[in-house]
């Protein structure tokens, strides 16, 4: 192995279940190849995510107010210049905003991520139905280009962070197994559908510490309410910083989330992590990283053969709103049930 040091800047600035789903293959990466040194550009946000990587660093990008537009990312490009030399950019983003930092940027080498929009297009249009490589594959074969192969096959997951003072009276004496649930999503149509959640809450609660997900003014209010009324559970919704949501999501038994970016936190740090897929499919790429074929819990294709609609959810056709509805409570508390069993057999 070259003992030369080489410096990469990766570009990945949104969004927030893309960017985490970086984080096990620059984990993989760095692991397989210590001889790099990684410099993550991406919001100020989602710094918490590299904590734990070895030889990763973040330089964080303020795109909607300092670093806005062609004249604020040249003044990114700026700085990471006068304190940074590169050897490679891998653009992971592969949009107009990082297009133009890599004409800023001074490197010579620079790849980016083949996001496979046709096979998508056709994925999304019916034309096929098949599983098309994942988002995690994409980012890797980045630095395959490179000359960085990434083997993504026995992955490394951090420990369990240990708890402060606070966050431990959150999840109490942890006599039962927890459960975290995260029942939001960007689009209504990759949600479930709210009331058939809060019979699996009441069903889950009854057995476990549940601790609930989630952000903005309505979905902080509703979280609450579902603590009130539900034993063993509380919201940490609008309470926590992302660093301490990280932790608490890395103390978890089981995540149980939409297609959205909390599944993808769960899945970074190694929690096991179980699905619920409205219009939008896993064949698509984006199933949460190292999770089995079953933790995904799909909506039924037969009576909505238009699935999946898009890739982002953002499509969502008359009598598709609700889909996720054709899964059932129980098939759901179900497989929470049997997933907390085997982790403790």
């Amino acid at each position: 192995m070259s003992t030369s040091k080489k410096n990469i800047l990766v570009i990945r600035l949104s969004a927030m279940g893309d960017v985490a789903m970086t984080v096990p293959v620059l984990r993989a990466l760095t692991k397989q190849h210590d001889e790099l040194r990684i410099k993550v550009l991406t919001k100020t946000l989602y710094k918490p995510f590299y904590r734990d990587i070895q030889n990763v660093e973040v330089i964080t990008a303020d795109v909607k107010g300092e670093h806005k537009g062609a004249f604020g990312l040249y003044k990114l490009a700026r700085t990471i210049n006068e304190s940074h030399s590169f050897y490679a950019i891998a653009d992971l983003h592969s949009v107009l905003r990082s297009k133009i930092l890599k004409k800023f940027i001074r490197c010579r080498r620079f790849v980016s991520i083949d996001k496979g929009r046709t096979e998508k297009k056709a994925l999304t249009s019916g034309k096929i139905f098949k599983p098309l490589k994942t988002t995690h594959q994409r980012y890797a074969d980045v630095f395959s280009t490179l000359g960085y192969e990434v083997n993504l096959s026995n992955p490394i997951f951090p420990n369990s962070i240990l708890l402060n003072d606070k966050l431990k009276d959150i999840l109490g004496d942890k006599l039962l197994a927890v459960i975290g649930i995260a029942p939001f999503a960007a689009h209504d149509g990759k949600m479930y559908p709210l009331n058939l959640m809060e019979e699996v809450l009441a069903a889950l609660s009854s057995k476990y510490k549940i601790v609930l997900f989630g952000g903005g003014k309505n979905e902080i209010a509703i979280l609450n309410r579902w603590a009130k009324f539900n034993k063993n559970t509380v919201s940490v919704a609008g309470k926590l910083s992302l660093d301490e949501e990280l932790d608490i999501i890395s103390n978890l038994d089981v995540m149980l989330s939409m297609d959205s970016g909390n599944a993808h936190l769960a899945a970074m740090l190694g929690v096991k992590t179980v699905t619920i897929w409205g219009v939008t499919h896993p064949y698509a790429g984006f199933a949460p990283f190292n999770q089995p074929n079953d933790y995904t819990l799909l909506s039924n294709r037969e009576k909505f053969p238009l699935i999946p609609t898009s890739v982002y959810g953002n499509k969502t056709p008359k009598g598709y709103e609700k889909v996720s509805g054709s899964i059932l409570p129980e098939t759901i508390i179900n497989k929470i049930e049997s997933v907390v069993s085997q982790k403790n057999d």
